[in-house]
This record gives C-alpha cells, structure tokens and sequence, in this order.
C-alpha cells in the first residue's frame, strides 16, 4: 500500500466557516476551532503542511469560561528585562484576544502556527467583513 502525499492547498482550495460563540465554552471551542485551522477535518490532512480553512468567529464577547477562571486564570508575558513581568487578568484582557491565545496555545509550536492564525478572523459582535467569501456556517453539536 503506498502513501499519498497531499498537494498544497491553493487559496481557492480553501473553505470558509462562519461559528457564533455566543454561550459556548472557551476551551471547547478553541479546540475544535484549532483542529478546522489546520486541517483536521479533511481526508487529506497531513501534519506538516497547511490544509486547513478559515475560520471567523461571531460574538466573542458572549462567550463563557468554567469554573472560576473569570477571576484566578492570569496569563503571562514578560520581556526578557529583569522586573518586566507583566500579569493581566482574563477578566481585564479583550474577549477576542482571550479566544486568540486559547487558540494558539492549542496549536503545534512550529513555523505553521503564524499560518494558521492568520486563517482565524475573530470578531466581539455579530457583524463580519467576509461576506464576498461566502462563508458556511459550522456548528459543533
């Protein structure tokens, strides 16, 4: 039996999936988000190339989180400088830069994952710009 290789995909080869995270989970979502962005849910995927489709997601704002992450989860960013450390809140950060970290961290660390970020189009409202897309609407039951 021989192993096919898939072809890199082409920009037109690329779908487009439209989610409304209006009351879903963060981590859920962002885990089933990470697997369309790389290609998962296709025939065809291969773990070291980009196979994967766009994805925008609606009404970031409204989304929820378990537990009492609201108040104790903090995410980290420090500068290499000695005392730089920063510590910011969930609750104090952007809904939609939260759903954007909970998505990267979800993704391979290797060249690919500025790729794959650049296929995820997050919006805080229910109004995008990708309509001349055409986007299909993914729901996750």
């Amino acid at each position: 039996m021989k192993t096919s290789i898939p072809k890199a995909l082409k920009q037109q080869d690329r779908k487009w999936f439209v989610i409304d995270a209006e009351g879903k989970v963060l981590g859920r979502l962002a885990a089933r988000v990470a697997d369309v962005l790389r290609g998962k849910h296709r025939p065809t995927f291969s773990p070291h190339m980009d196979t994967g489709d766009h994805v925008v997601i609606l009404n970031s704002d409204k989304i929820k989180v378990t537990g009492a992450k609201q108040d104790q989860k903090i995410y980290y960013t420090h500068s290499q400088y000695p005392g730089h450390l920063r510590l910011t809140a969930l609750k104090d950060m952007k809904p939609s830069k939260v759903f954007e970290e909970a998505v990267r961290g979800m993704l391979p660390k290797n060249k690919l994952r500025d790729e794959f970020m650049k296929k995820l189009h997050v919006y805080e409202g229910a109004e995008h710009q990708h309509e001349a897309q055409k986007p299909e609407v993914l729901s996750f039951d």
